[in-house]
């Protein structure tokens, strides 16, 4: 195994599962009360930083262009969860696809995930397994 892609690995999982919990806060607020959307909101900047952590981490990796670029769209797509959200009084029907854009994250690093424990599981060559230069 590769170490910074298992750290990538595991970072894009707990993505993924807090991306889950997400969904349940917002539900929670919803049915339960309003002020799990308190919570909600915090998780949501927490879940920010661990996308940030993802980028890194899988930059160190060398994860490829398609692991960081995915990475990348969705740390792209949390700060458009804040623009979001940010324009609910002035342009509502826009704000309404705060859920659809979460979710599209959430589908998004359920695929990430997946892609970084493949790459996290592929055997290293053995030449730069043994730190030999060709």
């Amino acid at each position: 195994m590769r170490p910074f892609s298992t750290v990538h690995a595991v970072a894009a999982t707990l993505l993924a599962v807090g991306l889950v919990l997400q969904v349940f806060l917002a539900g929670l607020g919803v049915f339960d009360d309003p002020s799990f959307f308190m919570t909600h909101r915090d998780m949501g900047y927490t879940l920010e930083a661990v996308a940030l952590v993802c980028l890194v981490v899988a930059a160190l990796a060398r994860a490829g262009r398609s692991q960081v670029g995915l990475t990348a769209l969705v740390l792209g797509l949390f700060f458009v969860q804040s623009i979001l959200v940010g324009v609910r009084d002035t342009a509502p029907m826009v704000a309404a696809l705060h859920p659809v854009n979460g979710f599209l994250i959430l589908f998004l690093s359920i695929g990430l995930a997946r892609q970084a424990w493949r790459t996290a599981r592929t055997p290293l060559p053995d030449a730069v397994a043994s730190g030999a230069m060709g």
